[in-house]
């Protein structure tokens, strides 16, 4: 039972993001088109009743802050499992999103890639949906998962910010695309 929500704001190149964490590690990054508001019915059905407490101090303590540091100073830094998580999901998407953990910095994979890698070669579009309910962008990189035509798809931040993120790992040969909706 998660009995507080543990949050902190900082800036990463130049715009806002949250860091929300339980008990158990980190659980969710708040972009920088979302807001902590954005989630707190998200909130609310992971942990009911659970204070949401402002803790500098202990999302420091976890390590993401200085690993989303590294990133975004251009290290090529890799996920790590020293970072405390609580991924919260399905089996199924949390299978995907470890998979995701394991694209290399600086590589892409396809939907069908990612779909393939878990035993599941027929479950593109469900490991699209998974892929696109991450809540732990950056170090389980949904940013480097593509379309099968080497084009953009959907981002939860934006196609601008994944263009950036790709551009940030020197990622070359993605062509633009996406739905309407992400283009902002």
């Amino acid at each position: 039972m998660r009995k507080k929500i543990i949050w902190s704001a900082l800036e990463l190149d130049g715009s806002p993001w949250v860091l929300i964490a339980t008990e158990q590690g980190i659980c969710r990054i708040v972009m920088p088109n979302e807001t902590l508001e954005d989630w707190s019915s998200w909130i609310t059905r992971i942990a009911p009743g659970a204070e949401l407490v402002e803790d500098e101090q202990a999302i420091n303590g976890t390590g993401m802050v200085d690993w989303l540091q590294a990133y975004f100073a251009g290290e090529q830094i890799r996920y790590t499992d020293e970072i405390p998580l609580d991924l919260i999901g399905t089996a199924f998407q949390q299978q995907v999103w470890k998979e995701l953990g394991r694209v290399p910095y600086g590589e892409v994979r396809t939907y069908g890639d990612i779909a393939a890698a878990i035993g599941r070669p027929t479950a593109v579009r469900a490991v699209g949906a998974a892929n696109g309910a991450n809540p732990i962008p950056l170090l389980l990189p949904c940013h480097r998962i593509i379309g099968a035509n080497r084009k953009l798809t959907g981002f939860r931040g934006g196609l601008e910010l994944k263009r950036r993120l790709l551009d940030l790992e020197r990622i070359e040969g993605v062509t633009d695309g996406g739905h309407e909706r992400f283009h902002f």
